[in-house]
């Protein structure tokens, strides 16, 4: 079926590719000047002129520079977290889950822990007061859907007794804040210049999965079994 544009006559391919372009225009151009000047310090003209559209333009893709702040929000959160969850493959048979776990860890502050998503987070953060949605969405796309995607995974691995885990969500959310939150709050701390190197979020994140395993993995040797109460 054809598109139709508002005044009832069918929309042609070629414009409707015009209009993509424009719109990924705005986001783009919208990006730059968010994470550079922060909400307030950016506007819907300048938007305008770097994304080489007029202004009307961009309000006719975008009702309001906070819808179109939600929509970066949305985006950037969105293509992160397809990046650490998408197309994550199996457990072989047999396979090293600490080594299985830590490239999954390795993979999460990779693709996290950059400056533009160090700089989006700062920047909801700080409109939280203003506009609460913002808050929502960063939390449902990021921090939230990891845990639920890791918990899906920890009961596959349950499953097939890999690990020992009574509840996957706690145990996702202890794996997740014990892979994130020290590198985390420190570079939301201390700026994007406290990202660690390569070779650190791995050590780290084997380190992370090392706890976590301690904790609920199947070897014996690290399930020790609770001391025996004397009875009187």
């Amino acid at each position: 079926m054809k598109k139709v544009a508002s005044a009832g006559r069918p929309v042609a391919p070629e414009e409707t590719s015009r209009s993509e372009r424009k719109h990924q225009a705005i986001v783009e151009a919208a990006k730059e000047l968010f994470l550079k000047g922060g909400y307030l310090g950016t506007n819907m003209d300048e938007i305008a002129a770097i994304s080489e559209v007029s202004k009307q333009t961009v309000y006719k893709h975008f009702a309001s520079k906070e819808a179109l702040f939600v929509e970066i929000v949305n985006s950037m959160t969105n293509t992160a977290g397809d990046t650490v969850h998408n197309q994550i493959p199996e457990l072989e048979e047999g396979g090293d889950v600490a080594r299985y776990l830590a490239d999954y860890a390795t993979r999460q502050l990779t693709v996290v822990l950059t400056p533009p998503i160090m700089q989006l987070r700062r920047l909801v953060i700080g409109e939280v007061g203003r506009f609460s949605e913002l808050g929502k969405v960063l939390y449902e796309r990021g921090p939230e859907r990891a845990i639920n995607m890791l918990a899906a995974l920890f009961e596959r691995l349950a499953g097939r007794g890999v690990l020992a885990i009574d509840d996957a969500k706690v145990a996702a959310s202890h794996f997740n804040w014990l892979v994130m939150s020290e590198p985390l709050n420190r570079i939301m701390l201390l700026g994007d210049e406290a990202i660690p190197k390569a070779g650190e979020l791995r050590r780290h994140a084997k380190d992370a999965v090392r706890v976590f395993l301690a904790a609920y993995g199947q070897e014996p040797a690290r399930r020790p079994t609770p001391p025996q109460r004397r009875r009187r």
